[in-house]
């Protein structure tokens, strides 16, 4: 009989591996993109707890109120922080973002994390037409939400996913004078808009109360470049330096969460015509300044291309990332 995906998956990890030393670092549920996809936030609490992790960045699987009260204690036991991931209200009667702030509250949230954009600017638009009315529905999408988390001093962070450049990203911050507005830090996403990385990091970090801490490796491609989520250390990026900048320039309380997306390259094709259409008049300076990085920074070795591994293969490079990351992060970057 053939096993379904999660009794396969619970099947292949049986033997429970080591606890790890703690850090204070959190870990975000994207982490686990590929193979594992955890479902049940309590199930991933318990494994980020098996990693020595300061918390987690997760979706609520179960609002109820038993659940959420064992999930809280569970945390709280474990010296645990939790972060909540959600899409922005659709409406202004969004029940599910509503029930989502409520259930920051009961659970202690500092801040709920969400995005303007699910997928990536380049693929997802085709005119300037179609990214104003995005720019539009953003704006809208962000000012109902402020509307509930600031009845519960709840934040909400939002962040800039491949949607926003530096300086619009900077721009929608400031258009609101909310307190309880600011911005999940993805240390990578913005290479894909051509911003050079420490940039973005030193400009967006005053507004910063939550972050996606990862390291980057980038090669050619005929359209443009690949860009792919490696293990710390593997990477382009100074991550000292982030971190520092980070620690110095960031909101009080803002936690380090570890994104290490195990995936094969995305592919960013700023040689092509589609790509520019949301950009208006096309910045030569970005572009050669990234191509000239990516020629510099590009991998002596492949980048990683998991999906020629087999499922069993791939789940455990998942997991070995993750660690190698979070120990990194506790012995090279002192988190």
């Amino acid at each position: 009989m053939k096993l379904r995906r999660r009794d396969w998956i619970a099947a292949s990890l049986a033997a429970p591996l080591a606890a790890a030393p703690k850090t204070s670092m959190m870990v975000a549920a994207t982490s686990y993109m590929g193979v594992r996809r955890f479902k049940d936030t309590l199930e991933f609490l318990e494994h980020c707890h098996t990693l020595g992790a300061a918390g987690i960045q997760a979706q609520i699987s179960n609002h109820d109120p038993s659940y959420l009260k064992t999930l809280r204690s569970k945390a709280e036991s474990y010296g645990m922080a939790i972060e909540i991931m959600a899409a922005l209200p659709r409406s202004d009667n969004d029940e599910a973002f509503a029930r989502t702030v409520q259930t920051a509250k009961t659970l202690g949230a500092r801040c709920i994390r969400s995005a303007c954009l699910g997928g990536r600017r380049y693929e997802t638009f085709s005119s300037r037409e179609d990214w104003a009315l995005f720019v539009k529905n953003s704006r809208t999408a962000v000012t109902r939400a402020l509307a509930l988390v600031e009845k519960t001093k709840v934040s909400l962070a939002l962040e800039n996913h491949k949607d926003w450049t530096v300086d619009e990203m900077l721009s929608l911050i400031k258009a609101y004078s909310s307190e309880y507005l600011g911005i999940c830090l993805d240390t990578g996403n913005n290479i894909s808009l051509l911003d050079e990385p420490m940039d973005v990091v030193q400009r967006l970090s005053p507004f910063t109360i939550a972050t996606h801490i990862k390291d980057m490796g980038v090669d050619e491609y005929h359209d443009g470049f690949l860009l792919s989520e490696v293990p710390f250390g593997d990477g382009y990026l100074d991550l000292a330096a982030i971190i520092d900048t980070i620690r110095k320039k960031a909101r009080p309380g803002t936690r380090f969460t570890l994104e290490m997306i195990t995936r094969d390259p995305l592919k960013v094709p700023c040689l092509t015509e589609k790509y520019w259409e949301t950009f208006g008049e096309g910045n030569g300076r970005k572009l050669a300044a990234t191509l000239r990085a990516v020629r510099t920074a590009k991998c002596k070795k492949p980048l990683p291309m998991p999906s020629s591994l087999s499922l069993q293969a791939q789940l455990e490079q998942e997991e070995a990332n993750v660690r190698h990351c979070l120990e990194f992060a506790r012995t090279k970057l002192n988190i």
